[in-house]
């Protein structure tokens, strides 16, 4: 059975009535156990939960480091266009805003690479609008050969693509695949999603089943918080990982938590997180799959990532500009007319890095190299 199969056999408004219908005694039998059923997560992100932070945190943090020992891996987004043909009403890239549209040429893409390299990074995730036929399989490809000798890992975040697309994207050098269903609420997503490939929202929740089949190194899940019920949308991302994990065993997976930041179009969150909430999110995923990464981005304030990195996070982007060439040059990184959303955390990667030595932590710039492979 696919994982839309079992997702067509949940229902959102049970899903989300059991959550909140769950009890002191749920979290407390949650919290007791070595390994959680979805179950008690659902337990752990209720409202019941809440005066167990403490407790939660805690076990999470020693989780993290029985798994991950002090370390946390530093990755930087390369954004390489901003051209769309989905109409998204939460999204800055969106066809129907108004901002200039840019494409890196190849010699742009290594003037970006200097940069990054520059700063120490040797993890990368390449992010594009929607956009297949000027950001499609052939660009990304060239993009990839291109990059490859300059980093360890590379990531994107790109449309949905066949399998064998990204078997072909394998060969030239992807590691990883980031790919959100935004909101597993159908109803909801069409309303989100007005015109363009991603309104087809069976296709792009499949995307990770394809992605199993064609054997990549690592899946990262999740939902965008802010569009629904963000306790009923991590229910739905757990579940939907909780079967990759057992489906596709060799392949790891990440989650991770984007709220909904200031973009090009001004849209209004639909369900406000607080700051203690993801902290309870946050702990409930390290307490529900302890093997899984857990990654925070820089749409988070500078002080809420120093304090909450400790409690699971093991991968979070150091620096970010959602400009394409807003690295190699100074005046697009202060230009907001190309950028999908407004950052939080615009520290320096030197900064960052400072900062989680300081808790005790070692930030890691690489941690795997390519002759490994062999």
């Amino acid at each position: 059975m696919s994982f839309l199969e079992r997702f067509n056999q949940i229902n959102w408004d049970e899903l989300k009535m059991s959550i909140h219908s769950k009890t002191a005694a749920d979290v407390q039998h949650a919290l007791n156990s070595s390994r959680l059923t979805h179950d008690q997560f659902l337990a752990l992100i209720s409202p019941a939960a809440e005066p167990y932070l403490e407790a939660m945190a805690q076990k999470s943090m020693a989780l993290t480091r029985q798994r991950f020992g002090n370390t946390l891996q530093l990755f930087i987004p390369l954004y390489l266009s901003n051209k769309c043909t989905n109409i998204c009403t939460y999204c800055g890239f969106s066809l129907g805003n108004k901002i200039r549209r840019k494409t890196l040429k190849m010699e742009e893409l290594d003037q970006e690479v200097a940069a990054i390299k520059k700063m120490g990074f040797d993890h990368i995730l390449l992010v594009t609008g929607e956009a297949p036929g000027t950001v499609g399989v052939e660009y990304i490809k060239s993009v990839l050969e291109r990059i490859r000798p300059h980093f360890s890992h590379i990531s994107i975040e790109v449309q949905p693509l066949d399998q064998a697309d990204y078997e072909t994207l394998m060969t030239a050098g992807l590691d990883a695949v980031l790919v959100y269903q935004e909101t597993y609420n159908r109803s909801a997503y069409k309303e989100y999603h007005l015109r363009g490939s991603k309104m087809d929202f069976d296709y792009r929740l499949e995307t990770s089943d394809r992605l199993g089949k064609a054997g990549i190194d690592k899946i990262g899940v999740g939902a965008l918080i802010g569009l629904e019920d963000w306790r009923t949308d991590s229910a739905m991302a757990a579940a939907h990982l909780d079967y990759l994990e057992k489906t596709y065993w060799r392949t790891r997976y990440s989650i991770s938590f984007p709220r909904l930041r200031p973009c090009e179009g001004e849209f209004q969150p639909v369900s406000v997180i607080s700051d203690r909430q993801l902290v309870q999110l946050i702990c409930a995923y390290r307490l529900f799959k302890p093997e899984a990464e857990l990654s925070l981005s820089t749409r988070e304030s500078a002080k809420f990532r120093d304090n909450v990195l400790p409690l699971g996070i093991t991968t979070m982007s150091a620096y970010s500009s959602t400009h394409p060439g807003g690295y190699a040059d100074d005046n697009i990184l202060g230009n907001e007319d190309l950028e999908q959303f407004s950052i939080d955390d615009n520290r320096r990667p030197e900064v960052v890095a400072k900062a989680i030595q300081e808790r005790g932590l070692e930030p890691v710039w690489k941690d795997w190299s390519p002759c490994f492979n062999h």
